[in-house]
């Protein structure tokens, strides 16, 4: 009887260190991922600001205006296309 006591006790011991190890990897694993998911927020807030940068109205009429030549038509040059 004391030689199983004894053998259960090893084993709980046994338990308890390897739960403790698990716990504490794990632990380090989730810390881990929660730094990479702060980094990848503050990164899409970064592009979030970038994409509104690119897509204001001035910059957008701005390029038009230049690179395609475009502009503001005149009352004459609009045609009013009736069903």
């Amino acid at each position: 009887m004391l030689l199983f006591l004894a053998f259960s006790l090893l084993m709980t011991a046994t338990g308890v260190v390897y739960s403790k190890y698990a716990t504490r990897k794990h632990f380090v694993a989730l810390q881990m991922l929660r730094a990479e998911r702060d980094a990848m927020e503050v990164e899409w807030g970064r592009l979030q600001l970038e994409q509104s940068t690119w897509a204001t109205h001035a910059r957008v009429e701005k390029i038009a205006r230049k690179r395609l030549k475009m502009h503001i038509p005149t009352a004459d040059e609009v045609v009013v296309v009736k069903p």
